[in-house]
C-alpha cells in the first residue's frame, strides 16, 4: 500500500513523469540551507557580536542554544496546529518568519532581545524542518523520492562547510550585523523564488493530541527516532568541538580544511544516497553508521599522523552527509499517512540531541580531555548499529516503502 504524500505526488499533473522539478526543490534545498546556516552563523561571529551586546562570548554563545530550544519545544505542537493549512502557505510563513528574525538580530544593541530573535529563529526552523522532507516528496514520482530528499538535504553540508566560513569572513571585513542582514536578503529573495516555482499542496488533517501519541505506535518509528537522537548526539559531541580536537593535536590551523574536506566528503555522500535510497536505505543506513565509526577509530587511534587524521575526517563526511536524507526518508516511510507528525518528532529529537551534545561534549572536555570525544562517539554508535540492523521488517527495510508499487 502506498504512502499518502506517493499518491498525493501522483495525483499532481505531471508528477508521474520521469524527472525532478529542480528549480523547485533547489529552493527548498535554499531553504534547508538558510535554516542550517542561521543556527550555526554566531558560532564563527562571538568575539564582535559579545562586544557590541555588552556580554561575555559565553553568553553569546547561547545564541546557538537558544535557536535549538525554540525548535525543540514548538516543532511538534505547531506541525500538530497546522496540520491543516496549505503546504506553501506555511512554507511561506516559516521563511517569513526567517526574515524577521534575522532582521531584529542584525539590528538589537540589546541581549534579551536578541535572544528573544534567536529564539523565534528557532520556532520558524521547527515549523520548517517538519514540513520540507514531506515537501520535497510530495513533489516527486514515487520512485524517485528518495533523491528529491537528497536535493532538499544538500544545503546542510553547504551551510556548514561553505555557508559559516563565508559569514564569519563577511562578519569580519564588514561586521557581524552585514552577515545578518545579508540572510534577511537571501531569505526575501527566496520568497520570491518560492511563490514562482513551488506548487502547492492541501494539508493533512489530523486529531491534534492524539496524533503524535499514534504516529509513535506505528511500526518502524520508534527504531528511525531512536537511531536519529543518538546518531545526531554522536555527531555533534565531535563536530561541535572539532576545533578544540584539533587544536590540541597540534592541528589548529588546519581546523579550515579539515570542515572543507568534511563539506565536500558530505556532498559526495548527498549524490551516492541520492542515487540509491529509493532500493537501499537499509543498506546506506548501516553503511554510513560504520563509516562514522570507522573514523571515530582512527581519530581515538591514529591522530597522531595529520594523514590520517585527514582521511578520517573525509570518512566522517562521507558517513554523516547522507545521514539526514536517510532518516527523514525512514521517518516519512514508516509514518505513513502520519509522516508529518513522524517529521515534527525527528526534527525535535534532532535538536535535543543537538543541545545535548553540546552539552555532553562539554563535560567531557572538562573531565577526560578531548581525546574521550572519538571515542564516546564509537560508543553511541554500537546501539544505533544494533537497531538499525533490527529494524529490518520496519524502520529499515531493504526496500524503502516509498518504492512499493
Amino acid at each position: 500500500m502506498r504512502s499518502h504524500d506517493t499518491q498525493l505526488a501522483d495525483s499532481q499533473p505531471g508528477s508521474a513523469q520521469d524527472k525532478l522539478p529542480l528549480p523547485a526543490l533547489l529552493a527548498l534545498a535554499t531553504a534547508v540551507f538558510i535554516t542550517s546556516l542561521t543556527e550555526t552563523l554566531p558560532a564563527g561571529l562571538l568575539p564582535a557580536m559579545s562586544a557590541d551586546l555588552g556580554v561575555g562570548e559565553s553568553a553569546t554563545g547561547q545564541t546557538v542554544t537558544i535557536y535549538a530550544i525554540g525548535t525543540a519545544l514548538t516543532a511538534i505542537p505547531l506541525t500538530a496546529a497546522t496540520a491543516g493549512w496549505r503546504r506553501k502557505r506555511l512554507l511561506l510563513t516559516a521563511m517569513a518568519g526567517f526574515a524577521v528574525a534575522n532582521t531584529v538580530t542584525a539590528v538589537s544593541a540589546n541581549y534579551p532581545l536578541t535572544m528573544a530573535a534567536r529564539f523565534g529563529a528557532g520556532v520558524a526552523a521547527g515549523l520548517a524542518w517538519a514540513l520540507l522532507a514531506g515537501y520535497a516528496r510530495r513533489m516527486a514520482p514515487a520512485h524517485l523520492q528518495g533523491r528529491a530528499i537528497a536535493i532538499a538535504m544538500a544545503g546542510i553540508p553547504l551551510a556548514l562547510s561553505l555557508g559559516v566560513p563565508a559569514g564569519t569572513f563577511l562578519g569580519h571585513v564588514l561586521d557581524w550585523r552585514a552577515a545578518f542582514l545579508l540572510m534577511t536578503a537571501l531569505t526575501v529573495a527566496l520568497l520570491a523564488w518560492i511563490t514562482a516555482t513551488v506548487p502547492d499542496y492541501p494539508g493533512q488533517r489530523t486529531e491534534g493530541r492524539t496524533s503524535m501519541p499514534r504516529t509513535l505506535r506505528i511500526p518502524g518509528v520508534a527504531p528511525v527516532l531512536f537511531v536519529t537522537f543518538v546518531f545526531v548526539l554522536a555527531h555533534t559531541i565531535l563536530y561541535t568541538y572539532i576545533a578544540t580536537f584539533l587544536d590540541r593535536l597540534g592541528m589548529g590551523d588546519s581546523t579550515d580544511l579539515a570542515l572543507l574536506l568534511f563539506g565536500a566528503a558530505s556532498l559526495a555522500s548527498i549524490w551516492i544516497v541520492g542515487a540509491h535510497i529509493s532500493r537501499r536505505l537499509r543498506t546506506l543506513t548501516i553503511a554510513s553508521t560504520l563509516l562514522v565509526a570507522v573514523s571515530a577509530a582512527v581519530l581515538a587511534l591514529l591522530a597522531g599522523s595529520p594523514v590520517l587524521v585527514y582521511l578520517a575526517v573525509i570518512l566522517w563526511g562521507l558517513g554523516w552527509g547522507g545521514v539526514p536524507t536517510l532518516l527523514q526518508t525512514a521517518a516519512g516511510d514508516a509514518g505513513g499517512e502520519s509522516a508529518d507528525a513522524a517529521q515534527a518528532m525527528l526534527v525535535t529529537l534532532w535538536n535535543v540531541a543537538m543541545a545535548g551534545g553540546g552539552l555532553a561534549g562539554g563535560i567531557l572536555l572538562d573531565t577526560a580531555g578531548s581525546t574521550a570525544f572519538p571515542w564516546s562517539v564509537l560508543v553511541l554508535l554500537l546501539p544505533v548499529l544494533v537497531v538499525a540492523v533490527a529494524a529490518r521488517a520496519h524502520g529499515f527495510p531493504a526496500r524503502g516503502a516509498s518504492t512499493t508499487p
